[in-house]
């Protein structure tokens, strides 16, 4: 016959075991969580993008500007450039970028390595709120286009330049813009890239 204690025992165990067990499948299911402006990606999107791009996604938080198609780590600079337009989850926040810089583009509030690659291809960064599309084609919100990346880079005379930090390495030959994200391997250029 089992003791009051052995019982008692017995039951605090299995519910330690249980709680042990329920603490690992949230880790588990965290660590393969992909998190875009906020919210959790839904499996059947992620198997979508995965396939129009023909790479695994990464578990981690993300923002995605859908007028432009810049993304990014959470927190962090600008790492690449996918479609824009898609109804991904959640809407971007001014601060997904981790802001300070006073320099706005479609509501995200840009990275300091954001202003700097911009400051490299215009030569001055005023702070402001500003749209951008796809294209490389801005202007101050509510007006019209008042410039155009790709040319300004085009203007700096073929002067090529780059950058590097530890966000990734950003660059021009004049004539095309990159950026590089050597962690996830990750790329965008614009420009006339031939």
């Amino acid at each position: 016959m089992l003791s009051s204690n052995s019982i008692v025992s017995r039951s605090w165990f299995m519910l330690l075991s249980l709680l042990a067990l329920a603490m690992a499948a949230s880790q588990a299911i965290a660590q393969s969580t992909i998190i875009v402006n906020g919210e959790t990606l839904a499996a059947e999107t992620v198997s979508i993008l995965e396939q129009a791009y023909q790479t695994r996604l990464k578990p981690g938080r993300y923002w995605y500007d859908p007028v432009s198609g810049l993304w990014g780590a959470e927190k962090g600079p600008a790492t690449g450039q996918i479609h824009p337009g898609m109804k991904l989850e959640g809407p971007l926040k001014a601060d997904a970028s981790g802001g300070g810089t006073g320099v706005f583009f479609n509501g995200r509030e840009l990275h300091p390595q954001d202003v700097a690659a911009l400051y490299q291809i215009t030569g001055a960064v005023i702070p402001g709120r500003y749209w951008i599309n796809a294209m490389g084609v801005g202007g101050v919100e509510g007006s019209a286009a008042g410039f155009d990346l790709r040319a300004l880079a085009a203007q700096r005379g073929g002067k090529s330049w780059s950058h590097s930090g530890p966000g990734g390495h950003t660059g021009s030959d004049g004539k095309c813009l990159y950026y590089f994200d050597p962690k996830s391997g990750s790329s965008v250029m614009t420009g006339d890239c031939n």
